[in-house]
C-alpha cells in the first residue's frame, strides 16, 4: 500500500481515473455501443487496474524486503528482479 502522501495521492488519482473508465464502460453498454468500441475500453480499464496492480505490489515488495536489511545487497537486487518481474507479468 503507497504510505507517502505523494505515493497516495497518485493511487488514489489511478483510481479515480478507473472509475471514470468504468463508469463511461457503463455508459457505452447501456446505450447500445458497438462491440470493438467496447473491447477497445475493456483493454484500456484492464491497463489501468494492472497498472495500479503493478504498483502497489512493488511498494509492497520493497517495504517487505526492505524490513530484511537495507544493506544486503541480495535483498536488494531480490526487489528489484520481483518488481521486474511483476511489471512483466502484468503488461
Amino acid at each position: 500500500m503507497p504510505h507517502s502522501p505523494e505515493e497516495k495521492k497518485k493511487a488514489l488519482a489511478r483510481v479515480r481515473r478507473i472509475r471514470g473508465q468504468a463508469e463511461a464502460l457503463e455508459r457505452a453498454l447501456e446505450a447500445g455501443a458497438d462491440c470493438a468500441p467496447v473491447l477497445q475500453q475493456l483493454a484500456a480499464l484492464r491497463g489501468a487496474i494492472n497498472g495500479l496492480m503493478s504498483e502497489v505490489l512493488e511498494s509492497h515488495i520493497r517495504e517487505s524486503l526492505g524490513e530484511l536489511g537495507e544493506a544486503d545487497l541480495r535483498h536488494l537486487q531480490l526487489a528489484e528482479d520481483m518488481t521486474t518481474l511483476v511489471r512483466t507479468y502484468l503488461k
